[in-house]
C-alpha cells in the first residue's frame, strides 16, 4: 500500500524564496535563474572511479576585514568576488558563503561540507570511488549577470578544467 506524505511535507519553494530575498536586499528586480530549453547531455567517457574530477564552487575565500563572514552571518556584499579563482585541492581552504543570498531563516552555514565538499571528495578518492581530483578547484562568481556568466565566467571555468585534464566536473552552488 502506498502512503502519502503529510500535507505539510512539501518541497521548500527555494526559487521563490530566493527571488523574494533578493527583492528584500534592495535589488530592483527578482533573481532570474539561467535555464535553457535544450541542455546537452554527455555521458561519462569512463567510470567515475577512473575519472579525474574538478570541483567548482561559488563559495568565496575568507577576506579578513570585510565584515562578518562566519556561519549564519547576514548577507555581506563586501565579501563577494567577481573573477574566477582557483586554489589547490591538497588541503581544504577557508571558504565562506556570506556573500550569497541563501535562506538564513531555515538554513545555517555551520557545515562547510554541505556547500564545499572537498574533504568528502578527498575521502572518495582514497576509497576508490573517484579516480582523482584535479590539482585545483575553481571558484565561480555569483554576480547576478547571466550574460557575464555565459560569456566570461563559464568559458574561463571550462578552460581551467581542461587545463587540469578534468574528465568530469561537479558544480556546488551556495
Amino acid at each position: 500500500m502506498t502512503t502519502f506524505a503529510a500535507d505539510h511535507d512539501v518541497p521548500i519553494p527555494y526559487m521563490q524564496r530566493t527571488r523574494d530575498y533578493y527583492l528584500k536586499l534592495g535589488f530592483d528586480n527578482p533573481y532570474r535563474w539561467a535555464h535553457f530549453a535544450d541542455v546537452p547531455f554527455a555521458p561519462l567517457a569512463k567510470p567515475l572511479a577512473q575519472s579525474r574530477l574538478a570541483l567548482i564552487t561559488t563559495a568565496a575565500p575568507y577576506q579578513p576585514g570585510r565584515g562578518d563572514q562566519g556561519p549564519g552571518a547576514k548577507y555581506n556584499a563586501a565579501a563577494k568576488f567577481y573573477e574566477v579563482y582557483s586554489d589547490s585541492t591538497d588541503s581544504v581552504p577557508d571558504l565562506r558563503i556570506s556573500h550569497v543570498g541563501y535562506d538564513r531563516k531555515h538554513t545555517t552555514a555551520e557545515d562547510p561540507g554541505s556547500w564545499f565538499p572537498l574533504a568528502r571528495l578527498q575521502d572518495a578518492v582514497k576509497a576508490g570511488r573517484i579516480g582523482a581530483l584535479t590539482p585545483r578547484f575553481h571558484g565561480s562568481p555569483t554576480n547576478r549577470s547571466i550574460r557575464v556568466t555565459v560569456e566570461r565566467d563559464a568559458p574561463e571555468l571550462l578552460r581551467r578544467c581542461r587545463e587540469d585534464a578534468a574528465d568530469v566536473a561537479i558544480i556546488v552552488p551556495t
